[in-house]
């Protein structure tokens, strides 16, 4: 199993905790980039299980990541806003929009390039994950799924698509994990699905506000606020504020929390 890094101090040994999004890091290094590190990077999250990165990734119009290589790597990207243009050495070429979601296996060699080609901003969460030595070997190739060809649940209030795992036709090449993304509606809430035995959860809020009640304890939640979570955790609900949405993404990790 793969190691997991969290810096001293900052997780605690709680079954339920909740990091309001200022707790991580940005970054603006060049005009066109702005990214937010839950995980990987800056973060104090420095790897969760085989998660090696999630963060967000805006591309401003007509700017882009050009050329460059990975190499054991699983790598997942779920579009926000926008429409992403991905090209990469085996010939794989073409437009990712708002609510697909794309996987690229690198294998030993892969080289890629990502762009924003059109006249509006682009906005991912990408996923890196330290593929399972088992693969060593296999040829790059990558995947892409539209929203509508994902499973998808609803409840009262809320859809929750199946990313990773649990029926998911998204192939995956990583030692162990699920992903769902669940869209709250405006005003609605629905309840945090825990985590299984042997799983830790962690949460990534991408778009909208709303509140997270625990126990008759409550917190505001905002865009990139991050929720951890164990198997014994306390029922937990997650509400949309009136008329805004709540976009939150839910990975289903080994074991990280102590």
């Amino acid at each position: 199993m793969y190691d997991t890094v969290l810096k001293p101090n900052v997780v605690q040994p709680q079954s339920l905790q909740h990091f309001r999004a200022d707790a991580f890091p940005s970054i603006h290094p060049v005009h066109w980039l702005h990214s937010h590190f839950a995980v990987g990077g800056w973060s104090p999250l420095q790897r969760l299980s085989g998660m090696l990165t999630a963060h967000m990734t805006r591309i401003a119009p007509r700017n882009g990541f050009t050329w460059h290589p990975h190499r054991g790597l699983e790598i997942y990207t779920w579009i926000l806003q926008g429409t992403l243009h991905h090209e990469d050495t085996t010939g794989g070429e073409g437009d990712i929009g708002a609510g697909e979601f794309q996987r690229m296996f690198s294998g030993d060699w892969i080289e890629h390039q990502e762009l924003n080609l059109t006249d509006d901003p682009v906005r991912v969460i990408q996923i890196w994950f330290a593929a399972d030595i088992k693969h060593r070997g296999l040829p790059p190739h990558y995947q892409q799924l539209r929203e509508d060809e994902l499973p998808a649940a609803r409840d009262a209030n809320a859809a929750t698509y199946q990313l990773i795992g649990n029926g998911s036709p998204m192939e995956r090449h990583i030692v162990a994990g699920r992903l769902t993304a669940t869209h709250v509606d405006p005003g609605g809430a629905t309840p945090l699905d825990p985590p299984r035995t042997g799983e830790d959860l962690f949460v990534y809020v991408t778009d909208g506000a709303g509140r997270m009640s625990s126990n008759g304890d409550a917190a505001t939640l905002g865009q990139y606020d991050v929720i951890l979570a164990r198997p014994d955790a306390p029922a937990t609900r997650l509400a949309a504020a009136p008329g805004e949405c709540l976009h939150f993404l839910n990975f289903y990790l080994p074991r990280f929390l102590p």
